[in-house]
């Protein structure tokens, strides 16, 4: 077991979009990245769901027919589509 501080690991990496690998939680990779008015292509993670939590700022998550913001503090899980 390891105590992890998020801010922290965070922090340890300046540069913009680069994910830093942080832990692995039943098979599933927890990452950090710093961002910067970044706007992403939609795109899809079949068989997985996807966690964004916000430490600092704020980001608009755009879905097929909903923008959503998430505000420093919050999180928000986009489900897998293809979920059996």
């Amino acid at each position: 077991m390891q105590v992890v501080n998020l801010i922290d690991e965070v922090n340890k990496n300046s540069e913009l979009y680069v994910y830093k690998k942080i832990g692995l939680l039943n098979e599933h990779v927890l990452s950090v990245v710093q961002v910067e008015n970044r706007t992403l292509d939609f795109h899809v993670h079949e068989h997985s769901d996807e966690l964004f939590y916000v430490i600092e700022g704020s980001f608009y998550l755009e879905t097929e027919g909903q923008k959503t913001k998430v505000n420093v503090g919050e999180f928000v899980i986009v489900p897998d589509l293809y979920e059996d």
